[in-house]
């Protein structure tokens, strides 16, 4: 009888191994789920906060059309608003697409990891149904007995002892993973539904907002043939906006000018340091010795001007926005105009529209340089930052005094609001010494 006992436990050894083999792919299986679920979870908590901005910007600037509509003539800054709604809404939808691709990768992937896991459970419960029946036809406790005490030696006995208790304990652990596999089943099937009912919603999602795009396009083409019909008055309208951004940039550059040479001046008296610029930091360090170029005129910054310089620059990407609320409705560079065909506009800033009576805040500690008066861009105070310079124009008043040094985020003054457009627009720009830079580079990311 111990003979018998001890072939069977030779079987059981096998049938344990085999087991473990399965217990070893079940916790691989488990660490696929884990591994899927995070990387997804990464990419759609990406996508799903992305998407909440999109649509907050959508309300905003629907909140925006509103008040342009109140006035029934169509205006360019209606359009504007409407080109900038409908990239948005495009936005949207490619938002919406992709979150649906996650999904079905997410779907075919649960598909998948519970047929591992059915297959899995499956042999588990065919193993442990084996080894209860070897148990079941040695259960005599004599057998078990005589299968200790027929050992060779001591060392020999101890082991089959161990091997017994072992033994006892895997068969306690094999109804625990089947128990924890039919678990964990369970909540796979369950979130396959979750994500087959979600992907439904989202659907029905894109399709609203492919409807309101087809619906924002007719609107636009309508508008661009409106406005085609005042194309004197527009080509007009653009020529004033040209001159006024003309002396704003020539006021920027004379103020610029000026305090290079107080700097320089200054420069004579005192220890300064003399602001690096990008030319500078780029130039290859192979240049002919015997070349000199003639330089231009530099700023001098004392230690406590560069030390601000270097952490706005430092800030490059995470600065504030100059406004609590608004869109862009303008980007920086080279365009063409909305309606003019053949025509090209250059911006030298963005353009970000907001609501009326909105406050202009400063993106980044430092002095007040320059508040000046641009015939059509109204009042426009300069802020430097060390090397840079932060501009906010288009403001109807102004709360701040040349010389102030100012804090991040303090009000500096109030947006311009055209009663007759409804149009409330801030124009904002950024210096690095004489050269314009893209505001959008430098500040954060709309959450």
């Amino acid at each position: 009888m111990a003979e018998k006992l001890q072939n069977n436990i030779k079987q059981n050894r096998w049938l344990l191994s085999a087991s473990l083999v399965i217990m070893l792919v079940l916790l691989i299986s488990v660490g696929i789920v884990i591994s899927v679920s995070s990387q997804t979870k990464n990419s759609k908590d990406a996508l799903v906060s992305e998407k909440k901005r999109l649509e907050k910007d959508i309300e905003y600037t629907n909140n925006l059309l509103s008040q342009t509509k109140k006035n029934k003539e169509v205006s360019l800054n209606q359009l504007t608003i409407l080109n900038s709604q409908i990239y948005q809404r495009e936005n949207l939808i490619n938002n919406i697409s992709s979150e649906i691709g996650g999904l079905d990768g997410e779907i075919k992937g649960s598909a998948q990891i519970i047929e591992q896991l059915s297959n899995n459970l499956m042999y588990l419960k065919e193993e442990y149904a084996k080894i209860i029946y070897s148990s079941y036809k040695n259960r005599n406790e004599y057998s078990r007995l005589m299968f200790l005490f027929s050992a060779k030696d001591f060392n020999q006995a101890y082991l089959r002892l161990k091997f017994l208790q072992k033994y006892r304990e895997y068969r306690q652990k094999q109804i625990e993973m089947i128990l924890k596999t039919q678990e964990l089943l369970g909540v796979k099937v369950n979130d396959l539904k979750t994500v087959k009912q979600n992907k439904q919603q989202l659907l029905l999602t894109e399709e609203k907002h492919k409807e309101e795009l087809a619906k924002e396009k007719d609107q636009k083409s309508n508008n661009v043939k409106k406005l085609q019909s005042k194309e004197k008055e527009l080509v007009s309208s653009l020529k004033d906006k040209e001159k006024s951004e003309r002396k704003l940039k020539q006021a920027i550059e004379n103020i610029i000018t000026t305090e290079i040479s107080k700097s320089t001046n200054r420069n004579k008296s005192s220890k300064v340091v003399k602001a690096p610029s990008s030319k500078n930091k780029d130039k290859k360090k192979d240049k002919k010795k015997d070349v000199k170029e003639p330089e231009s005129p530099k700023l001098y910054l004392n230690e406590e001007e560069q030390t601000l310089s270097n952490s706005f620059e430092a800030n490059k990407g995470i600065l504030p926005w100059p406004l609590d609320n608004g869109v862009v409705t303008g980007s920086f560079g080279e365009h063409p105009h909305p309606v003019l065909q053949g025509i090209k506009v250059k911006n030298n800033g963005i353009d970000i529209s907001t609501n009326a009576n909105a406050n202009a805040k400063s993106v980044f500690d430092g002095v007040v340089t320059g508040i000046i008066s641009i015939p059509g861009s109204n009042k426009a105070v300069i802020i430097r930052h060390g090397d840079f310079l932060s501009v906010y124009s288009n403001l109807s008043s102004v709360n701040v005094k040349s010389g102030e040094k100012i804090k991040v985020k303090q009000p500096i003054g109030t947006v311009f609001t055209n009663t007759e457009e409804g149009k409330t627009e801030l124009h904002f720009e950024i210096w690095n010494d004489k050269t314009l830079q893209n505001p959008t580079s430098w500040l954060s990311k709309r959450k």
